[in-house]
């Protein structure tokens, strides 16, 4: 069946597309195959960080993105960095990355390491445990394309790190898409057990609510010992 989606209006008209020129030039590099990765959820309160990693064809470059069909054009025209999605057009838009995808994958950090190891690592291990997964599936020739980031251990040869670029790179914002999508999904879920803390809504951020409720009723089980929240609780 046919994903259908409307005309995405962001929140700052003036952003740039993303596109592929990053992956262009690493495909023409003879890199068979470019990963984008992205993390969400590194600076909430509470809940996992997760990260995405998305791969496309690489023959993509023999096409002009006006002249796919009709599912594929409103996906590569309508992706961008997740924050600047509705839930609904990221929801539909993640039906069609992993269609569309040579590869992806998601990896979930919980909060038992993050309080262990610290947000920073956590983040990293997710991020060398998703491109360990595409590898997997597509072989060594994998180049990484990071929102922000190097990988600690990962050869600088193999990685580029590029600021801002889930609003850059299709492949990084398809990948901040279906970890976020992921992500608010658990967080969904968690809701159901700790409902105080307003997860549904605020996804384990720290907004006003959240903080409210911090004092309230302390913190849970989800909750990141490891980040300095005693300054909410009434102690």
């Amino acid at each position: 069946m046919m994903v259908k989606l409307k005309k995405i209006s962001l929140m700052n008209k003036y952003l740039i597309q993303p596109d592929f020129n990053e992956e262009k030039k690493l495909w023409k590099n003879n890199f068979e195959y470019v990963v984008g990765i992205d993390e969400v959820g590194r600076g909430a309160f509470a809940g996992p960080v997760v990260v995405g990693a998305v791969t496309f064809p690489k023959e993509i470059i023999n096409f002009n993105i006006k002249n796919l069909n009709d599912e594929i054009h409103t996906l590569f025209t309508s992706i961008n960095d997740s924050k600047l999605l509705s839930s609904s057009t990221r929801e539909k838009l993640n039906i069609l990355i992993k269609k569309y995808s040579v590869a992806f994958s998601i990896v979930s950090i919980g909060v038992p390491i993050i309080n262990k190891i610290g947000i920073g690592k956590a983040t990293f291990l997710a991020m060398t445990k998703s491109l360990e997964k595409i590898k997997e599936k597509l072989g060594n020739n994998t180049y990484a394309i990071i929102d922000g980031f190097c990988i600690p251990g990962l050869e600088k040869k193999w990685q580029k790190a590029i600021i801002k670029g889930d609003q850059k790179s299709i492949s990084i914002a398809a990948a901040s898409i279906i970890a976020k999508v992921f992500r608010d999904d658990l967080m969904k879920n968690l809701d159901k057990d700790y409902p105080v803390y307003g997860f549904y809504n605020n996804k384990g951020y720290g907004t006003s609510i959240h903080q409210k409720a911090l004092f309230n009723h302390g913190l849970s089980k989800v909750h990141r010992t490891s980040f300095n929240l005693n300054r909410f609780l009434s102690i």
